[in-house]
């Protein structure tokens, strides 16, 4: 059985002084996949023994960022989809293995205002036709921070967040039509009615105190692996970042 392991982490090398090291050894996973980053190439030395890294950093500073640890030799390893107007960013790390690919990815923030929502939905069409495409030659395992809750039970207040970035019905009405092209959100199989449960919660107003969070970090699967599906977790004790860690159990 395979545990794999996505964290938000919001900055690394600040997570790092909040335990990031303790806690990467407790979960004990053979996929650990970050998001937010916020790094560049050497500016933090970071290997755990027994796993390799892949790093996709952002052109600009202190932004965006993801990284893949993992204690599998994968076939080939992949940055971004292939297309320079989303490449920059460093959002998409794809691990090609035997029996299937991992891709992790950090979804563009639609931002206050929406003011990037246009080129969110660009992004999304996108990356639907990039995992389709991957998935002709095998299985998807999809994780990540989406930057979207899609039902009213992913996050606390749902009325009043209805037209906010991560809420508006454009990105859920994406999302659902990525569920519909053939994915598995993980959590969902196994807890389809479960609420109070969230990934992220903002740092202001004490909302992690009150567990005034959103679900926007994934794990999907093509469907074809629903049998193989062996658990899903969301790690709501585990502190460093405003994301909490989510974690998949898959047997292949």
């Amino acid at each position: 059985m395979l545990k794999l392991i996505s964290w938000n982490v919001n900055g690394l090398r600040a997570c790092c002084e909040k335990g990031f090291a303790d806690i990467f050894g407790r979960l004990d996973a053979d996929f650990f996949c970050l998001q937010e980053t916020k790094m560049q190439e050497g500016q933090l030395d970071l290997q755990f023994e027994g796993y390799r890294s892949y790093w996709n950093y952002a052109e600009k500073k202190g932004y965006s960022g993801t990284a893949v640890f993992t204690r599998h030799q994968p076939i080939a390893v992949g940055y971004g989809m292939g297309m320079e107007e989303h490449d920059r960013e460093g959002r998409v790390v794809t691990l090609e293995m035997d029996r299937f690919f991992l891709v992790n990815v950090y979804t563009p923030n639609s931002q206050e205002g929406l003011k990037r929502l246009e080129y969110r939905m660009k992004w999304e069409d996108d990356f639907l036709r990039f995992l389709k495409q991957l998935e002709t030659k095998k299985p998807v395992i999809v994780c990540g921070d989406l930057n979207v809750a899609h039902q009213e039970i992913d996050l606390k207040n749902p009325k009043s967040n209805r037209k906010n970035a991560g809420f508006t019905d454009e990105e859920r009405g994406k999302f659902t039509q990525l569920l519909a092209a053939g994915f598995t959100d993980t959590f969902r199989y196994f807890y389809p009615d479960q609420t109070d449960i969230y990934s992220w919660w903002s740092y202001r107003f004490k909302a992690r105190e009150k567990n005034a969070g959103w679900r926007i970090d994934y794990f999907l699967v093509s469907a074809s692996l629903d049998e193989r599906l062996r658990g899903a977790k969301i790690h709501t004790d585990i502190y460093g970042s405003d994301h909490c860690p989510v974690e998949l159990n898959i047997d292949l």
